[in-house]
């Protein structure tokens, strides 16, 4: 196993942090890290707000469900997937008018636009991760960003075509203190050959024995097996809920079927 092997193999979440800072120059490596990120079109269709007001660490602590370690990392990083920037560019260029004058067409960004920034902000934040334990600096991502939308949409001035697809902390290790990596299913069942493959039986005997990996046994009734225990924690999960909300309430923006007061 080689080192960059061993980087990917053995990179857990860590939500506590070395009371140390992260050097500057530690800082423009995971930046520079993210940026040389494969990208769609190589048009970098994302933006980073790296957030280092302390009150507004607080504030997320609060919107992305009580998770108190993101005030106390030394470094958070927001990945926006990003059309704004590119639309403004086609307007500042004439583009409209040019379509107007020889028939074209003015496509304004869809959703389509919206999964391709995505997958180019995700790919950017995974490179800065990365980069990051490469350095013995550790990181969490933090899904719950895209809960409390309209929070979000105003605490950052988000115009409209951005949408806040990951949220990063990163910080060192505390000394001696390594968090050990959490399996994961079998590759059995999550690589497939030419075609998609249902799950089975079997399948699903692998993953209710897998799921005490999963440290969900803490839930109890009504759930008497994995699959009940899991949906409870996840899918089930009141914050699952608001994820769906405050998700539908983005592309509402996005597509224009809300007011645009805050563009």
């Amino acid at each position: 196993m080689n080192a960059t092997e061993k980087t990917l193999q053995t990179r857990t979440s860590l939500r506590r942090y070395a009371d140390r800072p992260i050097s500057e120059e530690e800082r423009l490596s995971i930046l520079s890290a993210a940026m040389a990120a494969p990208t769609a079109g190589n048009m970098m269709l994302y933006s980073i707000i790296e957030i280092t007001d302390q009150a507004v660490k607080e504030s997320l602590v609060e919107t992305c469900d009580g998770q108190s370690f993101i005030a106390k990392a030394p470094l958070v990083l927001l990945f926006l997937a990003d059309q704004q920037r590119w639309h403004d560019f086609f307007v500042h260029g004439g583009v409209p008018k040019m379509c107007d004058e020889h028939g074209l067409t003015w496509r304004e960004p869809e959703e389509s636009d919206l999964m391709l920034g995505c997958c180019d902000a995700l790919i950017a934040a995974q490179n800065s991760v990365i980069a990051a334990e490469s350095l013995g600096i550790g990181s969490c991502y933090i899904g719950d960003i895209m809960e409390n939308y309209e929070r979000h949409r105003d605490i950052f001035e988000l115009p409209r075509w951005t949408f806040p697809i990951a949220l990063v902390c990163y910080g060192h290790y505390p000394d001696g203190e390594r968090p050990p990596r959490r399996g994961r299913l079998p590759m059995e069942i999550v690589v497939h050959r030419d075609v998609y493959r249902k799950a089975d039986e079997k399948v699903f005997d692998i993953m209710e024995d897998h799921r005490r990996l999963w440290s969900i046994t803490k839930i109890g009734a009504p759930a008497e097996n994995g699959a009940q225990k899991m949906y409870l924690r996840k899918n089930g999960a009141p914050f699952s809920f608001e994820m769906s909300r405050s998700v539908k309430a983005a592309i509402s923006r996005w597509l224009g079927e809300e007011p645009k007061d805050h563009d």
